[in-house]
């Protein structure tokens, strides 16, 4: 079985590695649709969590297209996360991978050939942000 995760560790701090995740997500023609700032939003809900983590949502328009459009169920595993947090005092940079992920759900050969694209791509704008 594939690795479903690709997680790499940064020696820049958190918010740095925020930012130039967003920076290598436009430079490789995708785009952040929202982030979610975890540690926030818990601390909103009167939970106190020590460790910085704000979720992407990233997206290529034209990739999602042609999933949709081959098997619009694929809508909920949709768009791609990217995670930027911090771990026993070390930030990472992390991801589910789309191909180990769409693998457990179509069988499709097309889609697979999407999907290890997308990897491609998100792997790249991971170490980038490194």
């Amino acid at each position: 079985m594939q690795n479903m995760e690709y997680i790499v560790e940064t020696e820049k701090p958190f918010e740095q590695a925020a930012a130039d995740l967003a920076a290598a997500v436009s430079r490789n023609q995708f785009g952040v649709l929202h982030v979610h700032d975890l540690q926030a939003t818990l601390k909103s809900k009167g939970f106190d969590f020590p460790n910085a983590c704000r979720i992407f949502e990233v997206c290529n328009p034209k990739q999602a297209q042609a999933v949709l459009s081959r098997d619009m169920s694929l809508n909920m595993a949709l768009p791609c996360r990217i995670s930027v947090y911090e771990d026993n005092g070390t930030t990472r940079i992390g991801m589910i991978s789309p191909k180990a992920m769409l693998s457990t759900l179509s069988g499709s050969a097309e889609l697979t050939q999407i999907a290890e694209e997308v990897e491609t791509v998100t792997r790249r704008i991971i170490d980038e942000a490194r």
